[in-house]
């Protein structure tokens, strides 16, 4: 297409699209003023464009601990990067190209429970095995500017077991699916010879093993298994360009990402899952059981001794353990830490020998990366105070308690050059909490994607794909208003907005009631924003999703420790700190007439309600005799005299 001279590739018309969908909208709500596509793009060309709005910008989206981290290393990784480059090419940095204009964010971290099958908790019957996993799920997300729109690259699912979470999966992560798509900017080859995408992609994962590694976890599992081809893991419809990488290509893929981290020190070893598992170590005195196999969702393993139950089921007809003795040698049974063999013992045995005869052929693929030192002799991982090793060996550990109780072990003898190290202590995980529908689980949104046609397959329907998911990450983020019912004075979620009067709030009942006042019948009801093209199950009536949505932000605004230089980028977060800076100082909460104090006090209701944290740091929270004021609250739709504001921690001052 060629006009007033201006030439449009196929990638630039691609802006056409993107922009006129901005801009329609901006016309029709009287905020933008049209300009035809070529003008646009000319505009473009000569860098004095308008930017686009925010609906559309990665870089606007909440910002956690997690992706400063990544994004930080990324960019002083990019930097080093380019200087070797100019090194070799005999060049200065500024003069070879390089990456630019990339955004990670997660979009998702949110709280889950896992819960374990009957069938694989019979089997483990008597060993303290839990019911059930608490664990954090997180989304995250790389976006580069190309042509002045932002489009999604590479996106992340992982599971996070923390402290708080039983063994076998205690301070624990699961990489459960990665995804790419190959557009990134510049197709250029680092000094080593790896493209450049690649080395970005091995930084966001090095950066994010880092951040785990500083907040306690301790292990990463990987299961290195391609797509099947036609099949898409997170992003919609792949370029026919893209190959799907076989086996041993993606294991390569891997096992270059952890050389890296063994080299930066944030991986210390690494093994296979059925060398870790399913190989007796005398030296451990381990006993070989399905006890010790880590419980994910979505993972392999679960499901294949899962379907190995069943048929084992079906098959003995209750001689489980004649079976087992004839399989097995008294001294193997001995060497697996078994010494008798009931029917629960006979039926794990069995589980334990079909699931590693499955996974022995392509043990390679399912990966185990150690992110902590564990001591040889008391075969704890070495979290804090002093570490001593070997520095010929470079395989004997000892913690700082270890070597107190036993000064002069007899393995001291044998490594004649032992070295001390203090270990920096970690903290706990405590970054934001993001939630939001479609990014729940990968189905949902490869289903997401698939309803609206949001492909990935082509530049053109990749930048429009990116830009229609960050219009909806933003709106998802953009928090109703709450106040109380200017008639009955009850605490409400916001559901009448754009009226007369600003200060007028009115419940549907009294909506319904008083329907022919000259301030109600002006008020316009809040209805969820989202693009007519678009589809997206939303939860019922909407009304609970406003009330997770508040909460969350009530969590984020407690544990943010944004500051004035420093600002924070979650929607509201400035407002939810007033009303807690407020509540602590108010003069009027005794009495009950204070909205402001009326709207904390429900918020914290609901959070107290729905709160099963032992440790939650929120103000007023768990304690009995605080949810008994609670209640008190919650009937009477205002703060009492018999509300304990006195003990409310300063928070965020």
């Amino acid at each position: 297409m060629k006009n007033r001279g201006y030439n449009v590739t196929n990638a630039n018309a691609g802006n056409i699209r993107f922009v006129l969908c901005i801009m329609q909208k901006e016309i029709l709500e009287g905020k933008g003023k049209y300009i035809c596509p070529l003008c646009r793009l000319a505009e473009i060309g000569v860098r004095e464009h308008v930017s686009i709005p925010t609906a559309s910008v990665a870089e606007n989206l909440p910002r956690t601990k997690l992706s400063d981290h990544i994004e930080q290393r990324l960019f002083k990784s990019l930097d080093r990067e380019r200087e070797e480059r100019a090194k070799l090419s005999g060049q200065s940095p500024t003069e070879v190209p390089g990456a630019a204009d990339l955004v990670v964010r997660v979009v998702l971290a949110v709280n889950k429970r896992l819960k374990v099958k009957q069938q694989f908790l019979d089997i483990v019957q008597g060993q303290h095995y839990p019911a059930e996993f608490p664990y954090k799920s997180k989304v995250i997300l790389l976006f580069q500017n190309i042509e002045g729109v932002d489009v999604c690259l590479f996106g992340m699912y992982v599971q996070e077991f923390g402290s708080e979470c039983g063994p076998p999966n205690q301070r624990c992560v699961y990489i459960s699916y990665l995804d790419s798509v190959k557009y990134f900017r510049p197709e250029i080859r680092t000094g080593t010879g790896e493209a450049l995408r690649t080395f970005v992609y091995h930084e966001i994962l090095i950066g994010y093993l880092d951040y785990c590694k500083k907040c306690g976890f301790t292990t990463c599992y990987i299961w290195a298994c391609p797509p099947i081809k036609g099949e898409d893991y997170i992003l919609y419809c792949h370029p026919d360009s893209q190959k799907t990488p076989k086996s041993d290509k993606l294991r390569h893929w891997y096992k270059s990402m952890i050389r890296k981290a063994v080299e930066k020190n944030v991986v210390v070893d690494q093994t296979n899952f059925y060398d870790h598992f399913f190989v007796p170590k005398l030296e451990c005195n381990v006993k070989i059981t399905a006890a010790r196999l880590p419980y994910f969702d979505g993972d392999y393993w679960s499901g294949a001794a899962e379907d190995v139950i069943q048929n084992i089921e079906k098959g003995s007809g209750g001689g489980s353990g004649r079976m087992v003795k004839k399989l097995m040698t008294r001294r193997t049974l001995k060497s697996m830490g078994h010494s008798d063999l009931s029917a629960n013992a006979a039926k794990d045995l069995m589980v334990m020998e079909k699931l590693g005869q499955t996974i022995l052929p392509t043990k390679e693929d399912f990966i185990i990366l150690r992110l902590h030192f564990t001591c040889t002799n008391c075969h704890e991982v070495i979290l804090s105070g002093s570490r001593w090793f070997c520095k010929q060996c470079k395989k004997f550990h000892l913690c700082a308690r270890c070597l107190e109780v036993n000064r002069s072990p007899i393995e001291l003898k044998t490594h004649t050059s032992i070295s001390g190290e203090k270990h920096h202590p970690v903290s706990e995980d405590k970054d934001v909490i993001l939630d939001n529908d479609f990014f729940n689980d990968r189905h949902s949104f490869l289903s997401f994607c698939e309803e609206n046609n949001y492909q990935f397959d082509t530049l053109r329907r990749a930048k429009h794909s990116s830009m229609m998911i960050l219009y909806h990450l933003h709106k998802m983020t953009s928090l109703t208003k709450w106040s109380t019912c200017s008639l009955c004075h009850k605490v409400i979620m916001f559901g009448w907005h754009r009226e007369i009067c600003p200060e007028f709030d009115v419940c549907p009942t009294c909506y319904q009631k008083e329907g022919e006042g000259c301030h109600v019948r002006t008020l316009i009801p809040h209805v969820v924003e989202a693009d007519y093209r678009t589809k997206i199950k939303q939860p019922e009536k909407g009304k609970k999703l406003e009330k997770k949505e508040v909460l969350d932000l009530l969590v984020h605004a407690n544990q943010c420790q944004a500051t004035r230089g420093n600002p924070c980028s979650y929607r509201n977060c400035l407002q939810m700190k007033w009303l807690f800076r407020h509540s602590r100082d108010c003069e009027l909460r005794l009495a009950g007439h204070c909205k402001q104090c009326k709207r904390i006090w429900y918020l914290l209701l609901l959070h107290s309600k729905n709160c099963r944290d032992s440790n939650c740091d929120m103000p007023r929270c768990i304690a009995k005799e605080q949810r008994k004021d609670f209640v008190v609250l919650e009937c009477e739709g205002a703060a009492t005299t018999k509300s304990p504001w006195n003990n409310l921690v300063e928070k965020n001052p």
